[in-house]
């Protein structure tokens, strides 16, 4: 599940300029992406991608006055750094190879021609792309952005695991909420714009 190359064939490349195009290029052309950008092995580019996401879209919150981290040591902004720091560099990597495990369970009995679980992982990374505005204190904005985060996994786990792109988005909704519902917080935001919570919507279906 972590495996590395050293020299992979294919895949993005590094720094902060490649990092923008890829931003850019999976928010308007990710077939395009995700057809040269995610090659086995390559995990690092997804990774960094991810954390960049997450800490854009963490430190939005911060700077809001949304975030409520905790404070150590009567030092805030100190406190706010260390918090930002595990954020980035073990929660959501964790997070990101956690739900590609989940993603793989759901596609073995599914996708018999599917790629490896490194593809997945840089699947699940690069589909965080619109979640650089989900920490803007704007609901509709969120849920946007998690929305369209959604659909930007459906295509990756389309066009890297060699499925119909209904099929991927049905084989691809527990990762989705698990990571865009929850993780980016786009089931609460949508529960701010209807009102409803978990307990009207199973109430419903009672």
């Amino acid at each position: 599940m972590t495996q590395w190359v050293e020299n992979p064939t294919g895949g993005r490349d590094r720094g902060p300029g490649a990092l923008a195009r890829a931003w850019a290029e999976v928010l308007v052309r990710p077939r395009r992406l995700f057809r040269s950008g995610v090659a086995p092995g390559d995990q690092a580019p997804g990774l960094v991608f991810a954390g960049t996401v997450v800490f854009v879209e963490e430190l939005t919150r911060v700077l809001t006055g949304a975030a409520a981290y905790p404070v150590f040591g009567g030092r805030p902004l100190a406190s706010t750094a260390l918090v930002l720091a595990l954020a980035v560099v073990f929660v959501a990597p964790a997070a990101l190879h956690l739900t590609a495990a989940v993603q793989t369970l759901i596609l073995i009995p599914t996708a018999p021609d599917r790629a490896g679980v490194s593809e997945t992982v840089q699947v699940i990374a690069y589909a965080t792309a619109p979640c650089v505005f989900a920490g803007l204190p704007f609901p509709l904005v969120r849920v946007a952005a998690t929305g369209y985060a959604s659909v930007l996994l459906a295509v990756g786990i389309s066009d890297v695991h060699g499925v119909s792109l209904p099929k991927a988005g049905a084989l691809a909704a527990i990762p989705a909420a698990l990571v865009f519902g929850y993780g980016f917080r786009g089931f609460a935001a949508l529960s701010t714009l209807t009102g409803l919570t978990w307990a009207d919507v199973v109430a419903s279906l009672s």
